[in-house]
């Protein structure tokens, strides 16, 4: 299983900074980064395996928010997809 979610984002340097100082929660709730792209300067995408569903969901619920106060985020748009 995979979790894919776009930030809108305020700052890319401020998102960045915040981004990789979470790493340890991340992985702590079962997330590995596979990708982090840029869609312009507003937007921010995150492709990570999941390696523990119900903890990636508990981050999201909660942790998540922490990181997106601090990284900037004005918005998340999160989706957990399977292989076909």
């Amino acid at each position: 299983m995979q979790l894919i979610i776009r930030y809108g984002i305020q700052d890319l340097t401020r998102f960045r900074t915040a981004f990789d100082a979470d790493a340890e929660d991340r992985g702590n709730a079962g997330l590995t980064l596979l990708q982090l792209w840029t869609e312009g300067a507003g937007h921010a995408w995150a492709l990570f395996q999941v390696n523990d569903a119900k903890s990636a969901r508990e981050w999201l619920d909660g942790a998540a928010a922490v990181f997106a106060s601090q990284a900037g985020v004005t918005a998340t748009d999160a989706h957990f997809l399977e292989t076909a």
